[in-house]
C-alpha cells in the first residue's frame, strides 16, 4: 500500500528552516525501527531535508508558514522490504520537469539536493498533488537488495 493512501507516521510542519531538524531525527529514529542499516538511516535522513529545504528555498522562496508533510510507510515491492517517504506542499507553479540537478562539473557550492536525492534513494517520483496546489515527492528506500535474475 502507498502512503498516498495511508501513511503510518504523518509529520506536518511549516516551511521554516528550524524545524528540518526535527524531521531529520524523527526520520533516523523511524528508518532505524524499521531496519534501515545506521549509514541508510542518515543517508535517508539527508535526501528528506535535502528535499524539505529546496521546497523552503525554491517552490516557498523562503516564505515562512507555508505547510510541509512528510509520509512515512513501509512497504514491500518484488519481494524487498523497504520504507516510503512522501513529501508533499503547496508550492505554487512548479513545471516538474525543471526538477533536476545542476551540471556536476560546474563546480560551486549549493545546487546538489536533488542529485543527492537520487543517488540515496532506490525510487524517486516527482508529481503534483490531485488538490491541484503543490507537489507531491515519493521516495523509497529499500532494506533488503533485489533479487539476481534467472539466466535460466
Amino acid at each position: 500500500m502507498s502512503s498516498q493512501e495511508h501513511a503510518d507516521v504523518e509529520i506536518r510542519i511549516i516551511s521554516e528552516p528550524r524545524y528540518v531538524c526535527a524531521v531529520r531525527h524523527a526520520i533516523v529514529s523511524l528508518a532505524k525501527a524499521m531496519g534501515l542499516a545506521e549509514t541508510s538511516c542518515a543517508n535517508l535522513a539527508l535526501a528528506v531535508t535535502e528535499a524539505i529545504a529546496n521546497i523552503i528555498k525554491h517552490g516557498y522562496h523562503g516564505d515562512e508558514g507555508r505547510p510541509i508533510w512528510v509520509k512515512v510507510t513501509p512497504v514491500q515491492q518484488g519481494g524487498r522490504d523497504g520504507l516510503e517517504v512522501v513529501i508533499e506542499d503547496e508550492c505554487q507553479g512548479i513545471d516538474l520537469d525543471k526538477i533536476k540537478s545542476r551540471s556536476l562539473d560546474e563546480i560551486r557550492p549549493g545546487g546538489l539536493g536533488v542529485h543527492i536525492i537520487h543517488e540515496i534513494m532506490d525510487e524517486v517520483d516527482y508529481s503534483h498533488r490531485e488538490a491541484g496546489v503543490g507537489v507531491r515527492l515519493r521516495m523509497r528506500k529499500f532494506i533488503t537488495p533485489a533479487q539476481p535474475v534467472s539466466s535460466e
